[in-house]
């Protein structure tokens, strides 16, 4: 129940026509404790609730529990959250043995693309293909529950 992850910038659209196959999230947050980070996710078939623990100095790792829930749970649960919502696709990438999970954000996050890959363990290597930018693991500011207080498209020209 811990996960291991890293997620980079993403400086070009060359994954696109890479990617197996694509989904449309909506999420929100009923805690954005960083302690006890709990989130809501509206999916085309169905939802998720889940609870994620502080992370690791590094960021790399943290606590992590999901259960799948039926789209009327979800919806009702969604509707409780917290103001400020997420609104992405989400691509599938392979990328040797690996797959990224490159998120294209909408809404208030317009313009805003991360690429997330997990791992087994934190010092696990894996490819970096060419589309893949800066990495910004552990950098608070990328974190969904932060992307719902303070938009991405609210930053100034200096912070990205």
């Amino acid at each position: 129940m811990v996960e291991i992850e890293r997620k980079f910038l993403v400086q070009s659209q060359e994954f696109i026509h890479l990617a197996t196959h694509h989904e449309f999230i909506a999420q929100g947050f009923l805690s954005v404790d960083p302690a006890r980070v709990v989130r809501v996710r509206v999916l085309n078939t169905g939802g998720k609730l889940t609870v994620k623990g502080q992370s690791s100095s590094d960021g790399t790792s943290r606590f992590e529990w999901e259960q799948s829930l039926s789209s009327e749970e979800a919806q009702a649960l969604f509707s409780l959250c917290l103001p400020g919502r997420i609104e992405k696709t989400r691509y599938f990438v392979p990328a040797g043995t690996h797959t990224f999970e490159v998120d294209v954000f909408s809404g208030e996050n317009l313009g805003l693309v991360i690429a997330e890959i997990e791992l087994s363990r934190a010092d696990e290597t894996f490819d970096h293909p060419e589309w893949l930018g800066s990495e910004v693991t552990g950098d608070p500011r990328y974190y969904n529950a932060n992307l719902t207080k303070f938009p991405f498209n609210q930053w100034g020209s200096s912070t990205h």
